[in-house]
C-alpha cells in the first residue's frame, strides 16, 4: 500500500517525531510511504536524505494555492491513502482532494493527538466530514473527538510509541557539566514546549517549595516557545536563579532525560505526551499531572505519582519524596521502563497504523464498488 503523510508544523514536537517514527516503519515493512512537509521545518531537515520527499506547507489554515499544489501531488503520485497528521494538514488535505477529484479517491485518514477541541464553523464541519478514518492517541483524544460529532465507528485508538530500546542503549547526558551545576545536586527534568498548556508556571511555583525542602535540587526545563520571557520573570520573581534553569530547544533532549533524577509533566491539558514516554523509556521515575491521557500512559504509585493540575503544592510533595528516597526511585524506574516496552513502542504503533489502513482501504474501496455498480 502507498501512503502519503502530511504534516505541516515548522517546529520539532512529539506529533512531529510520530511522523518520521510512522513513515520510517512502513518503509522498513517495505510499504512505499512519502511525506509532504514543511520545507522550513524540522521534520523535513531530519527526512531530508530520504526519498519521496516533498516541501510544501500552507502559510494559514484556508490556504487554496498550497491545496493545488497539493492536488497536483496528488495527481502525479496516485496513493491508496492520505494520512493526514495535524489540523492544517487535514484541511489542507481535504481541499486538495475536492480539487482534483481522483477516481479513485485516495483514503483520507486523520491522526488526533491532542485534547482541544475541534472547531465548529462550517468549514471546519465540512473539513473533517471528508475524513474517513481517525487514529486517536488514547481514549481521551477518542472520547473527545465522539463529543465534538465524530462517529465513534469513524475512529481507531492507536497509542503513540518510542524507539525504546534505543532510548536504552542511549549513554545519559551530564547534565551537571552541561549547566555547570554543582556535583551532587539532584536534577529534576522536564522537555516539553514553552507554551501555556504545558504549564510550566505551575512547575516553577513546585520549584519554589521543593528548594525550600532540598536546597540543592535543580529544574531544568528543556524545550523553547511563546511562554520564554514570562517564565524567565516568574523565576526572576521567585529569586530561583540558581534552581531552575531554561535551557532551550535541544538535539540532545534524550540524552539529558536519561541524566535527569526525577522528570516533571506540568501539562494542564495533553494528549498521551511521548516526552513522558520517552521518559518511561529511560527509566526514571515521573510526578505529572493527570491531565488528558496521562493516566493512561502512567500508573499513579508504580510508575510514578500522578497529581491534580495546577496542584503546585502536590507536585512539589511528590517531587520531595522521590528525591528523598533513591530506592523507590530506582523501583518506579524499573516499572515505568517495563510498561513502556509492553505498551508504546514504534513497532506496536506502527503495526497499529497498519492495520488502521488496510481495514479503511477495504471499507471505503468496497463501498466505492457498491456504488459504481449501482450507478
Amino acid at each position: 500500500m502507498f501512503s502519503l503523510h502530511i504534516d505541516t508544523s515548522r517546529n520539532w514536537t512529539g506529533g512531529s517525531n510520530q511522523v518520521m517514527y510512522t513513515v520510517m516503519g512502513l518503509r522498513a515493512r517495505r510499504e512505499r510511504a512519502a511525506l509532504v512537509a514543511h520545507p522550513e521545518g524540522e521534520l523535513f531537515r531530519r527526512m531530508s536524505e530520504g526519498t519521496d520527499l516533498i516541501p510544501l506547507a500552507p502559510d494559514h489554515e484556508i490556504d487554496l494555492g498550497s491545496a493545488w499544489r497539493l492536488s497536483r501531488v496528488i495527481r502525479q503520485l496516485k496513493p491508496d491513502l492520505i494520512h493526514a497528521h495535524d489540523p492544517f494538514a487535514v484541511t489542507m488535505a481535504a481541499t486538495a482532494l475536492s480539487i482534483t477529484e481522483p477516481t479513485p479517491k485516495p483514503v483520507l485518514v486523520a491522526s488526533r493527538r491532542i485534547e482541544f477541541r475541534l472547531k465548529h464553523s462550517s468549514f471546519s464541519r465540512w473539513t473533517y466530514a471528508q475524513v474517513d478514518g481517525f487514529i486517536a492517541n488514547s481514549r481521551v483524544i477518542s472520547d473527545r473527538l465522539v463529543t465534538d460529532g465524530v462517529p465513534r465507528g469513524k475512529i481507531t485508538i492507536v497509542n503513540e510509541g518510542v524507539d525504546v530500546e534505543r532510548i536504552v542503549r542511549l549513554e545519559p547526558a551530564n547534565v551537571r557539566a552541561a549547566f555547570y551545576l554543582p556535583t551532587q545536586a539532584p536534577i529534576i527534568g522536564n522537555v516539553a514546549a514553552l507554551v501555556p498548556h504545558k504549564g510550566q508556571h505551575s512547575l516553577i511555583d513546585a520549584a519554589a517549595i521543593t528548594v525550600r525542602q532540598v536546597p540543592d535540587a535543580r529544574f531544568v526545563i528543556v524545550g523553547d516557545g511563546e511562554l520564554r520571557p514570562a517564565l524567565e520573570e516568574h523565576i526572576r520573581h521567585k529569586h530561583l536563579e540558581r534552581h531552575v534553569f531554561l535551557a532551550g530547544f535541544r538535539d540532545d533532549a534524550l540524552e539529558l532525560t536519561k541524566g535527569f533524577d526525577v522528570f516533571a509533566m506540568s501539562s494542564t491539558s495533553e494528549g498521551m505526551c511521548t516526552a513522558l514516554v520517552d521518559a518511561m523509556a529511560a527509566s526514571k521515575a515521573a510526578v505529572a499531572t493527570d491531565a488528558g491521557a496521562i493516566p493512561e500512559v502512567m500508573v499513579d504509585g508504580e510508575t510514578g505519582f500522578l497529581v491534580p493540575v495546577r496542584d503546585h503544592q502536590a507536585m512539589a510533595a511528590r517531587i520531595v519524596q522521590l528525591l528523598k528516597n533513591p530506592k523507590l526511585r530506582a523501583r518506579m524506574g524499573e516499572a515505568a521502563l517495563e510498561r513502556a516496552r509492553d505498551k508504546f513502542t514504534v513497532d506496536r504503533m506502527v503495526e497499529g497504523t497498519q492495520a488502521v489502513y488496510e481495514s479503511l482501504v477495504a471499507r471505503v474501496g468496497a463501498a466505492f464498488r457498491r456504488r459504481s455498480e449501482i450507478s
